[in-house]
Parts: structure tokens; C-alpha cells; sequence
């Protein structure tokens, strides 16, 4: 068994990352699932289908969500998920922390939540050109 990642976003931001991240990788290791969140949808439907995608991506080892931007709609719906049983949602996506992530696939869900944060981090660097 392994981690469960659920990606929710803005319109198909998580899709457009994950897809860059396969494209690099040759292949996702974990089973994955993208929720778009459009300025149209109605929330409570879209939270109806995590809950769905995280009954289904849970087999046991729990659910990493990751969302792009904390307090907005994507967020709000990845954070009722925490009522769910071993669900850690973390705010702020990017393609370092996904790629982070999808490079350890073998991980437990707080060992993973942490490579996610680091990668994350760790992937926001200032380019100063030098002159």
C-alpha cells in the first residue's frame, strides 16, 4: 500500500503540474487524483467529489492533499477533507513540492507531508542575475 495523493486547484493548474511532473519523471508512482475548481463550481458538490476521490485513493496509508493557495475555494474544500481519517492537506503547490513527493512514493504519510513542505520550500529561490 501507499500514500493516496489528491491535487486540488484553480481551474486545471493541478492537472497542467502533474502532467509536467510525468512528463519528467516517465510516470507517476503514486495513485493520483486532480479536482479542478472552477469560480462556477458549487462547493458542496465539489467536496462530495474528494470525498469520493479519497474513499477511492485511500487504501490505508491515507491521503496527501495539496492545494495552490490557502483560503481560497480549492483550499477551503481540501480542508473539510481533514475530517476524513489520515488526510494531511498542504497549501501552496508547486512543481518542486510535487516532484519532491512523487519521488517518494514509499513513504508514510507524515515522512511525506514533510519531503513535500522541504520540496516546496526549497524550490522558491531568488535568481539575481550578476552584474
Amino acid at each position: 500500500m501507499s500514500v493516496g495523493l489528491m491535487i486540488i486547484t484553480h481551474n486545471h493548474i493541478g492537472e497542467d503540474l502533474l502532467n509536467t511532473a510525468r512528463s519528467m519523471m516517465g510516470t507517476i508512482p503514486l495513485e493520483t487524483y486532480c479536482l479542478a475548481v472552477s469560480q462556477s463550481g458549487d462547493p458542496d458538490i465539489l467536496l462530495g467529489k474528494a470525498i469520493d476521490a479519497y474513499h477511492r485513493l485511500h487504501q490505508g496509508d491515507g491521503v496527501l492533499v495539496l492545494t495552490d493557495m490557502y483560503g481560497s475555494t480549492p483550499s477551503n474544500i481540501a480542508n473539510r477533507l481533514t475530517q476524513q481519517p489520515k488526510v494531511q492537506v498542504i497549501a501552496g503547490l508547486n512543481l518542486p513540492m510535487l516532484v519532491r513527493v512523487l519521488n517518494y512514493p514509499t513513504l508514510r504519510l507524515h515522512e511525506l507531508v514533510n519531503k513535500a513542505i522541504s520540496g516546496g520550500h526549497d524550490g522558491i529561490l531568488l535568481c539575481e542575475t550578476h552584474s
